[in-house]
């Protein structure tokens, strides 16, 4: 498996705003799901603010509303039973569930919750994946269970091209994927 490390996925990031004539990643407070065909609810760590940060540029520049659940301003701002209900409706909501998967994420409580909900409402549909982040090429930990998903990777003949692989070889284009 050719996953990204996180220093790789901060660079194809950091070119996608630039390309775009950002010069800086910038976070936002506000989530609109009109702003783009597809949504994607993103599972991530809180520890891992940076990478999100660079998760938002990464799919924002192909066009893609992204739903951070700390950006949402109808968030409780301590965890509760609210939270939940609200995190699993926007599982539901979004058009599709990616998790970045760091090692941190991983080790989340919330976010292997998030992955149960995500696969009860968009595996059978084709509308979950994984976005495996590595600190270097050894030591992304994984699952077992996340071998059942779908995960996104760079083509290792094509800069700037990105596939989804599923777990029985089979590969599409990113984004034939979040388009579909």
């Amino acid at each position: 498996m050719a996953i990204f490390t996180k220093q790789e996925f901060q660079t194809i990031a950091y070119n996608k705003a630039r390309n775009k004539g950002y010069t800086s990643l910038n976070e936002s407070r506000t989530f609109s799901e009109y702003s783009s065909k597809t949504s994607v609810f993103l599972s991530h760590s809180h520890k891992d603010q940076a990478l999100i940060a660079q998760a938002k540029t990464f799919f924002e520049n192909l066009g893609i509303s992204i739903y951070v659940d700390w950006a949402d301003e109808t968030m409780p701002e301590h965890t509760s039973g609210i939270t939940a209900q609200n995190i699993k409706s926007q599982i539901r909501k979004n058009d599709k569930f990616v998790l970045l998967a760091t090692n941190d994420a991983i080790a989340s409580k919330w976010c292997n919750w998030e992955v149960g909900i995500g696969d009860t409402y968009k595996l059978a549909s084709d509308k979950i994946c994984i976005l495996p982040l590595a600190d270097s090429r050894l030591t992304w930990q994984g699952n077992e269970y996340l071998q059942i998903y779908p995960r996104i990777e760079e083509s290792e003949y094509t800069k700037d091209y990105f596939k989804i692989i599923y777990p029985n070889k089979t590969e599409v284009s990113l984004n034939e994927w979040l388009n579909k």
